[in-house]
């Protein structure tokens, strides 16, 4: 079977999204480390930080994933925020070590109108500047997007353009996200099309270096440049293009975290069993 699971909330402590996940049922799972909407950073407990190794440990979970929180933008031209979203990144790196969780996943920003081949340009030294200090394990997953207005990372050549600009490229791994790869035209849903996307990817990349799948449908159509995301099979993806998905071998053996959305009607519980009924 897949190895699935969900968004885990930190509310309480960070060693509270454990026992979450547990109960859940997750074979992964995926937290923010901090508050995702502010610059301010609360410094890990000692004692929350070793109840969260030793309960991960004994779950049998993995691999848990952290995640960026939402204002650093690494493509930006602005240099104050530019510089805040470099030291983020260097102090989320630095928390992934201490709870020993073996990766981190970065939108790529938005150029903010400066162009492309600027964006490429900060991203990419904004990852050597983090990565140039840090001497740990993890792994930066720089995550695929919708293909927003002024957005970096909608296309794979985006991706591959930062990758030749960075130094430490053992330190480096992708996060595909289904919804967003959709919005931004590479159509899933269909054998040819799943087919194409990932030859395409493996040409540019290889495919060990796919290391996490966030599998969302999607509300948009197919190159809408919408990034919403939708519950498993009741988007333009459909439950015919995640059962695709789930039993292509190139992609049946990464992790899955899902993103979809909690409303009064379905929730993660529902998505991670659909999932599970979709790849049987």
């Amino acid at each position: 079977m897949v190895r699935v699971g969900v968004h885990v909330s930190i509310a309480g402590g960070v060693d509270r999204a454990v026992g979450r996940a547990v109960a859940m049922g997750c074979e992964t799972f995926q937290i923010f480390s901090r508050n995702p909407r502010g610059w301010r950073v609360k410094e890990l407990e000692r004692s929350a930080v070793e109840r969260f190794v030793v309960a991960v440990e004994d779950s049998g979970i993995y691999p848990v994933v952290d995640h960026m929180p939402y204002l650093p933008n690494l493509a930006g031209p602005k240099e104050d925020v530019y510089l805040r979203s470099v030291d983020a990144l260097s102090l989320e790196l630095g928390r992934c070590s201490m709870l020993r969780i073996p990766y981190l996943v970065t939108h790529l920003g938005s150029h903010l109108g400066s162009g492309l081949e600027r964006g490429y340009l900060r991203v990419a030294d904004g990852i050597n500047r983090a990565l140039s200090g840090y001497d740990g394990d993890v792994i930066l997953l720089l995550e695929n997007t919708a293909g927003t207005k002024n957005s970096v990372g909608g296309k794979f050549e985006d991706i591959r353009a930062i990758l030749d600009r960075i130094e430490k490229i053992d330190r480096i791994g992708i996060c595909f996200d289904t919804c967003h790869a959709y919005a931004a035209g590479y159509d899933v849903r269909t054998l040819e099309g799943l087919d194409t996307t990932l030859a395409r990817f493996d040409e540019l990349f290889g495919l060990s270096m796919l290391r996490l799948l966030h599998l969302n449908d999607s509300r948009g159509g197919l190159g809408s440049g919408l990034d919403r995301h939708e519950h498993i099979g009741l988007g333009r993806i459909g439950e015919n293009g995640f059962r695709l998905i789930l039993h292509d071998s190139r992609l049946r053996n990464l992790p899955m975290i899902l993103e979809t959305p909690v409303d009064h009607d379905r929730g993660d519980a529902w998505n991670m069993a659909k999932v599970r009924e979709l790849a049987r």
